[in-house]
């Protein structure tokens, strides 16, 4: 039998409280003598589950590097005149261009908002092909299965068993900082998630435009009633200290319901438009919220937003370029929104996925692979540029591991140890974000000022 103390049955309750929708610790996260943050900063994980085929998004756009991507590509190959040409600053020999569903993009990497991470992946140490074939290197368990990978990036735990992700793990380092703090550093815009649980800090979450609303309350009649009746319910005198810690979750529900939507219907209107798609949605929910951050005394918040779709075995070509619009339009109007509040510089998104595609066609689409490229946009990018090393996209190439999968060559955890020190991590503090970061000869890749 197992046998909980208060912490893990509050925590646990959080999450499965059937009236909370929006579990946890809403308010102060911790108490302690570190001093605030003099600035405010957010970032932004925008989540693309199912594996987005990213060597259909960025692509070497130079005849020689095009002609080899052609010829692994085979029918899923993006037509060299179709793609839209980008300019990075440091050149590695080659031109490249982004897929032609992607304009939003385009304009932000050319006016430096925006950068792309090439090759990067969950890596436990740097690993070779020999390696990777001979075995002499510690991987990440179950490669190329979406569950799996999907909470390599969210924990980044390596072989290892983990109960925090990498953002929960940032919310505890810093909780002393945001004592002030009237909602939750972390909060979710699509559902519990692994990438924010952590310890001590306990996420907020809410639907794609705001919190869920209780159902059978309002303001007004028989509805108010309900709602008194309610409250009186968790103010009770219970016996035990499970029906205590039930109530003072629903409790914690309730107001943070209340200040949260409340907060929201105070936000400005903005003159950005968004995309009517549900990342579109939940984006523009995250850009009303940091419109209220004064209001809720906010220092620092990690949102979580997410769209799916990117499982391409089928139809890869004909359903590729409307995700990959969603994504250009959603995260560019998204930037718009940040510079008319006037927080450009103060917030940085970035795109996460399962993992790439092979460069083989299935036939109709691609299968699971490895290290993919991915995105980050704002102010704070050291943009229009390629950090890490893009591969050369050749079946049986240096870094293919089979099939097309290309073999990381800059790690997750590099990535979010970079994020995570420009958010205000110690860099001492950084292996406790990115576990396996000291394995690595570079800590913070650059892509931040």
């Amino acid at each position: 039998m197992t046998t909980w103390n208060r912490r893990q049955f509050l925590k646990a309750s959080a999450v499965t409280a059937a009236f909370a929708h929006i579990p946890g610790r809403t308010f102060a996260q911790g108490v302690g003598t570190t001093a605030p943050f003099p600035d405010y900063k957010a970032l932004v994980c925008v989540f693309l589950f199912g594996g987005n085929d990213s060597y259909n998004m960025l692509i070497p756009r130079s005849d020689a590097e095009y002609n080899v991507y052609a010829a692994s590509r085979q029918n899923l190959a993006v037509l060299q005149e179709d793609l839209l040409p980008i300019n990075p600053l440091t050149p590695d020999g080659a031109s490249y261009g982004l897929h032609p569903s992607m304009p939003g993009i385009q304009g932000l990497f050319e006016s430096g908002r925006a950068a792309f991470l090439s090759n990067v992946g969950p890596l436990v140490e740097p690993t070779t092909r020999e390696q990777f074939q001979q075995g002499s290197v510690a991987l990440p368990p179950q490669l190329f299965s979406h569950n799996d990978q999907q909470d390599q990036w969210h924990s980044l735990k390596g072989a290892a068993t983990s109960a925090t992700g990498w953002a929960g793990r940032v919310a505890d380092l810093i909780r002393s900082n945001v004592t002030e703090q009237q909602m939750a550093t972390n909060a979710s815009l699509f559902g519990n998630t692994l990438f924010q649980s952590a310890e001590e800090s306990i996420a907020y979450v809410m639907g794609p435009t705001g919190p869920i609303p209780f159902q059978g309350f309002a303001e007004e009649g028989i509805l108010l009633e309900q709602r008194l009746a309610f409250e009186r319910i968790l103010a009770a005198q219970f016996d035990t200290v499970y029906e205590r810690g039930f109530a003072e979750v629903q409790q914690r529900a309730v107001a943070a319901a209340d200040l949260v939507s409340g907060a929201i219907a105070e936000a400005p209107v903005l003159a950005t438009e968004f995309p009517a798609s549900q990342l579109g949605q939940q984006l523009q929910t995250v850009a009303q919220l940091i419109a209220v951050r004064d209001t809720l005394q906010m220092q620092r918040q990690i949102f979580f937003v997410a769209t799916g779709g990117f499982d391409s075995h089928d139809d890869q070509n004909t359903v590729q370029p409307g995700l990959l619009q969603n994504v250009s339009d959603s995260m560019s109007a998204f930037y718009d929104a940040t510079v008319e509040l006037g927080v450009g510089d103060a917030v940085t998104s970035f795109t996460q996925s399962d993992f790439a595609r092979t460069l083989t066609s299935n036939g109709d689409g691609s299968d699971h692979a490895w290290g993919g490229v991915q995105l980050v946009v704002g102010d704070a990018v050291l943009g229009r540029d390629m950090y890490g090393s893009y591969p050369l996209l050749e079946i049986g190439g240096a870094d293919d591991v089979g099939g097309g999968r290309m073999i990381p060559t800059t790690s997750a955890d590099q990535y979010a140890a970079t994020l995570a020190k420009w958010f205000g991590v110690d860099d001492a503090d950084l292996a406790a974000v990115a576990p396996s970061i000291g394995n690595f000869a570079v800590r913070d890749l650059g892509f931040l000022m």
